[in-house]
């Protein structure tokens, strides 16, 4: 069988840790029996992976295998799938937990890719899996197209309750700030606004990125020196003062447009132009919004702005829109991480947070701790394969050393790992869910029915 393979990664990863998974990636492959037919380097940009995809169409391949060796968006993924009509596979690569940056965020963009997807009606099959390890029989499974994702979908949410139709109350006429729209490829974060106001009655005002950058030059010295004075993490000093001053003028930015604007929530385009083009990260002040319970997502992301605002008021303190970023199955856990934007509430009692840099971007403020341990309950209003749901799993938040730079924390799921990512997969899931502490899955159930809401428990 002639294999067409597209390794696919992104330069801000870590480039030579990437190039030696590809390299045990094409030893296992080329030890498979099949012809690969394909690059053997890393397609880091469009150009490339187009230019990759019109050898592949002309060698007439028999099986198309994507190798999400880096964090991808899932552009090139659709535009594959589209361009090649034959059975299709994704491998993943697990992420060492060593407490450093994330070297490749590889599950993130297997997250993306099983979502897109499933919005296409494009079946698919999948690994996650080290090369370097006995994979053999599994990746003689996936060439069959034996391990394909199904198609999971939720179930009736059961009885609402006087508590749940007071909550939905609360959210309805409430308004969300888009700033600036979301990256291309993340399909995760794509909202239709009159679909946005039937489901939950909020409103979404779509605003220029730009005019956030704006409020930020404009913000006054003298209150930004206050606003530092209260940041309380360790490290302030270590970080540029340029461009740590221009991260803090973007949290009394987004103040005053909420002031303004009467929002109750935000949805920012995050990246990459708080970066090449204002010079300042926006996760530090996403972090201190969230913890003042004005929740904001990244990414542009509007319907993870809606999940944490319903979680918020299921929970009654502040929440935490994360990526998985990693499960294993062997320890029974997954990780959970985002660049180092969560509410500094999670902290555990006697830790502190440390003002950092972005790991791709190397601008501040963003803040560094392992969130603490304790009962956690996941969700999220999802749109997986076009119909509204809300998703729901729950587990504890392990006593563990951070994972990796930015806000991070090891969760054992009430389920088997293994079972989750299946699940998670087969469910087409966004890649952003909501995290509360405490056990709220009842409350949100009813909420779900008050909504006419779907529900499905990872």
């Amino acid at each position: 069988m002639k294999i067409g393979i597209l390794p696919l990664g992104r330069p801000t990863f870590d480039v030579p840790f990437a190039e030696e998974n590809l390299a045990a990636m094409l030893a296992a492959l080329d030890g498979s029996g099949h012809e690969i037919i394909g690059p053997r380097g890393l397609l880091f940009d469009g150009t490339a992976t187009r230019a990759a995809i019109a050898e592949l169409k002309a060698a007439e391949i028999d099986f198309l295998l994507l190798l999400q060796v880096t964090f991808t968006d899932a552009s090139m993924t659709v535009e594959a799938a589209a361009a090649l009509d034959m059975d299709m596979g994704i491998w993943a690569i697990p992420e060492p937990r060593i407490g450093g940056r994330l070297r490749l965020n590889s599950f993130c963009g297997l997250n993306l890719a099983s979502h897109a997807l499933g919005l296409n009606g494009r079946r698919f099959s999948w690994l996650y899996a080290d090369p370097k390890s006995d994979i053999a029989a599994d990746l003689s499974a996936l060439l069959a197209g034996e391990r394909e994702a199904g198609r999971l979908e939720g179930k009736a949410a059961g009885d609402g309750s006087a508590e749940a139709a007071a909550l939905v109350a609360r959210i309805s006429g409430r308004r969300i700030a888009r700033l600036g729209a979301h990256p291309d490829g993340f399909d995760t974060c794509a909202y239709d606004a009159e679909n946005l106001k039937a489901l939950a009655g909020v409103e979404v005002d779509a605003l220029e990125l730009e005019a956030l950058f704006d409020e930020g030059r404009a913000a006054n010295a003298a209150d930004v020196a206050v606003l530092r004075e209260t940041v309380a993490a360790q490290g302030l000093e270590e970080v540029d003062q340029t461009e740590l001053d221009r991260s803090l003028r973007l949290k009394l930015a987004l103040d005053a447009i909420r002031a303004r604007g009467a929002y109750d929530a935000f949805a920012i385009r995050c990246w990459p132009e708080t970066f090449t083009e204002y010079g300042g990260a926006v996760c530090g002040p996403v972090s201190l919004m969230g913890e003042a319970r004005v929740p904001c997502a990244c990414e542009a992301d509007v319907y993870g702005a809606l999940t944490q605002m319903i979680l918020q008021e299921a929970c009654g303190s502040a929440v935490f829109l994360t990526d998985l970023v990693d499960m294993d199955s062997a320890d029974n856990t997954g990780v959970v991480w985002h660049c180092g934007q969560a509410p500094l509430s999670m902290l555990a009692e006697g830790d502190a947070a440390e003002a950092t840099i972005h790991t791709n971007r190397k601008m501040p403020l963003l803040f560094e701790f392992p969130l603490k341990p304790g009962r956690v309950t996941f969700m999220r209003i999802s749109q997986a394969f076009g119909t509204p749901k809300m998703v729901l799993s729950g587990g504890e938040m392990l006593d563990r050393p951070k994972s990796f730079t930015g806000t991070s924390g090891v969760v054992r799921f009430d389920r088997a790992a293994s079972a989750v990512l299946d699940d998670l997969i087969d469910s087409g899931l966004e890649h952003h869910m909501a995290l509360a502490y405490g056990e709220h899955r009842p409350t949100l159930c009813a909420v779900a029915a008050e909504m006419g809401l779907p529900v499905l428990e990872l």
